[in-house]
């Protein structure tokens, strides 16, 4: 069986950082890609708010950017997906694409992010990036004095629809419900914020426009009576519903919150099993920016080079 130091499963700005202080560190560390190779940064079309980009730069070649420079420093990346690993005993051995291949390890970084919630409406897809976004921090700066809307009726969404609020020049929040679930100070700031205008019982059924999204088509009372089609005109359709961190394959071996994050030990990026890190979204229920991922990444490669030395290794 093939053996290595250090694993990390996933890529993004967490995996492939994590692959540039790991190998600097000689620890030769194996990066498997997973399904989507670069992470969720790879379907934004522009970023301004990482360092270094005075002028903005395209996700996915920031991505490409990162994983050549892991790769520069002799990071071995591989085509593949983690499809189970055992955390019972070490080394940890990772089983790739349902059993092609496995590999054991030393030390595992768990980088595998977390997918955004959508409402699984084909046009979500195709004007993915071009429109439609699951982050209000990354993308509504590109919103500035346009009209969006927000879906969702929780915290997230009302925190997101209150940040939008100050950039662009009205925001719709669609709610399916006739009440918003967020708590009480969430709903005041809502109520008071006078270009947000919440639209109850609410429900988006598209989307349309030429080369961006245009507009929304939406239903009120959907399945009632009192059933009504209509549509409103936006620039910009950001989905705050929820993230599901990726985390089936762990298949409960980590210790996670209640909403399904890897839970990590103090100021490092430990987590229940001692060499086992985690770094990115799937440890991060709060910022979600390529920037903090980064930074946990650089952390979580730093925690697995002590391990290891303390062990021995």
């Amino acid at each position: 069986m093939e053996t290595t130091k250090c694993l990390i499963i996933g890529s993004g700005p967490a995996g492939y950082t994590a692959a540039i202080y790991a190998s600097r560190a000689n620890l030769s560390p194996v990066l498997y890609e997973g399904e989507q190779p670069g992470g969720q940064l790879t379907t934004t079309t522009e970023i301004e708010n990482f360092p270094g980009y005075p002028d903005g730069i395209d996700g996915y070649e920031m991505m490409e950017q990162l994983r050549s420079q892991a790769k520069r420093f002799g990071a071995d990346i591989r085509t593949g997906l983690v499809t189970s690993i055992d955390l019972s005993h070490r080394p940890f051995v990772a089983t790739i694409d349902g059993g092609a291949a496995t590999v054991a390890a030393d030390a595992v970084i768990v980088a595998t992010g977390a997918s955004a919630r959508y409402l699984g409406l084909d046009d979500e897809k195709k004007f993915r990036g071009r429109g439609v976004s699951a982050c209000a921090t990354c993308d509504g700066f590109f919103y500035r004095g346009k009209v969006v809307a927000v879906v969702g009726g929780g915290d997230t969404a009302c925190e997101e629809a209150t940040y939008l609020a100050g950039l662009a020049s009205k925001v719709y929040m669609i709610v399916r419900k006739d009440y918003l679930r967020a708590s009480k100070v969430m709903q005041e700031r809502v109520r008071n914020t006078s270009n947000i205008e919440v639209l109850f019982n609410t429900n988006t059924v598209g989307l349309f426009g030429a080369d961006a999204v245009e507009g929304a088509h939406l239903v009120r009372h959907k399945g009632t009576a009192e059933e009504e089609y209509f549509d409103i005109a936006i620039d910009g359709f950001f989905l705050a519903i929820g993230h599901t961190p990726n985390t089936a394959f762990l298949d409960g071996q980590l210790q996670l919150d209640d909403a399904g994050y890897i839970v990590t030990r103090g100021a490092s990026q430990a987590t229940s099993v001692p060499g086992v890190f985690a770094a990115g979204d799937v440890a991060d229920p709060h910022y979600r920016q390529a920037v903090t991922a980064a930074g946990m990444g650089c952390k979580a490669a730093l925690d697995v080079e002590k391990f290891l030395l303390a062990d021995g290794h």
